[in-house]
């Protein structure tokens, strides 16, 4: 079989949907990695530089008083409390490193960018084993918003949903623990814990008169990926949960068994989705668009060479496919770069309500080998040239859903795409 525009059935070209490449990024946190990569083979040339010559101290940069604060610790300091359990210590070998990794924390934490954080060898494991896509904790995606812990999106089927939370909610306390001034890092720290354990969660949420606290019990999580629904109205569903390595795979089999399934007409749940893999949401976007529109465009600003990511052509769809696009605020970064490609071309219409806002690209950058630092260094622009806005994209068509629907079991937003579909 082979791609025949005059070979059209069901509103879709047949087509040989054969294998793809997919460049190693990264997942986790609600983030899309660029081009450049996963390990930092490919950075900058600002960062490059900075890696290269890590052991010369950078021009113009006065560090006097970092040294003058390290020798004034040595000589004075004495802690507000002894420890009988655990001798407290100002100058070993594994009290420096401490502080030299306070040193990078404070360096990127002076950006004030809520994505860019260091990662000590601690939290650089919980991120690998994120990575793996099963770990035992509470399943929800979560940012600093505003300078607030923020729920972006519970995983589907995880405690956190079954719990109750949502996203947009803003986590206040962890354990009892303000989160004022808190990282992701700490954070993720306080909430994971062993499967079978409960974490306290102090939450406000739109609406609310007053916080409220939510009891969670942590479980295995095994991250979800896509489920398939082919409604008995005729119209197909395809729910994608996160973009990992394995996505682009696993929608090109949902498209097989859209095609098989007669239905020309489609709704793409991307509702809850964090993001994840950035090459997964170009390939995802190819099935829909001709060769050489741009996706999405990588803006480093000027510290290196911008990248555009355009669709590989794939394009099996003609006219006659209809489709919408489930999205809300728990769809962040490849999500809502693969609903505003697919909306900017006419492919689709937006239903839901404002997603994220995730609007940039981080790197993992490798400072030693169990260190990293995830740093910001580019923004999105969508097809049109603009970032993706930092508020979030709005759709088309934006429907809420209440808490007396989510108790309901209805769905308010599924029910306006069905909508839409069956009156067009």
């Amino acid at each position: 079989m082979h791609d025949d525009d005059n070979a059209r059935i069901f509103g879709m070209r047949t087509a040989v949907i054969g294998g793809f490449l997919i460049a190693v990024v990264g997942f986790g946190t609600g983030l899309a990695l660029g081009e450049r990569g996963f390990l930092a083979s490919y950075i900058p040339a600002s960062v490059a530089a900075a890696v290269a010559g890590a052991d010369a101290p950078p021009p113009n940069v006065d560090f006097s008083p970092v040294w003058k604060a390290w020798r004034v610790v040595d000589e004075n300091f004495v802690p507000a409390a002894v420890s009988t359990s655990t001798p407290v210590a100002t100058s070993t070998t594994a009290a420096n490193q401490e502080r030299v990794w306070g040193l990078i924390q404070g360096l990127a934490g002076s950006l004030n960018d809520p994505y860019t954080y260091f990662m000590p060898p601690a939290e650089n494991k919980v991120f690998s084993d994120d990575m793996s896509g099963s770990f035992e904790g509470v399943g929800m995606e979560i940012a600093v918003r505003d300078q607030v812990l923020t729920v972006v999106s519970p995983i589907k089927g995880t405690p956190s949903e079954k719990a109750g939370l949502k996203s947009g909610d803003r986590i206040l306390k962890i354990n009892g623990t303000d989160t004022r001034g808190m990282d992701i890092t700490d954070a993720v720290n306080l909430i994971r814990g062993p499967r079978g354990s409960t974490v306290t969660l102090t939450v406000l949420r739109d609406g609310w008169d007053a916080s409220r606290e939510i009891q969670v019990t942590r479980d295995t999580i095994d991250v979800p990926t896509l489920t398939t629904t082919a409604r008995p109205d005729g119209i197909f569903v395809i729910q994608l949960m996160n973009f990992t390595a394995n996505s682009p795979n696993l929608f090109r089999n949902a498209l097989r068994e859209f095609i098989g399934s007669g239905d020309t007409k489609l709704i793409l749940d991307l509702r809850g989705n964090p993001g994840g893999y950035l090459e997964a949401a170009v390939d995802m976007g190819s099935w829909f668009l001709p060769t050489g529109k741009v996706i999405v465009t990588e803006d480093y600003d000027g510290h290196g060479k911008n990248i555009v990511h355009r669709s590989r052509g794939y394009d099996i769809f003609n006219e006659n496919l209809r489709m919408v696009v489930l999205v809300d605020h728990g769809s962040a970064s490849a999500a809502e770069i693969l609903a505003d490609a697919l909306r900017h071309y006419g492919v689709a219409k937006l239903v839901g309500a404002t997603t994220f806002g995730k609007g940039s690209v981080q790197e993992l950058v490798e400072i030693t080998p169990d260190t990293a630092l995830k740093l910001t260094i580019a923004r999105w622009l969508g097809p049109d040239g603009k970032q993706i806005p930092n508020t979030g994209i709005i759709p088309d068509v934006q429907i809420k859903v209440s808490d007396a629907d989510a108790k309901a079991g209805k769905d308010p937003q599924m029910d306006k795409a069905v909508e839409l579909l069956n009156t067009q």
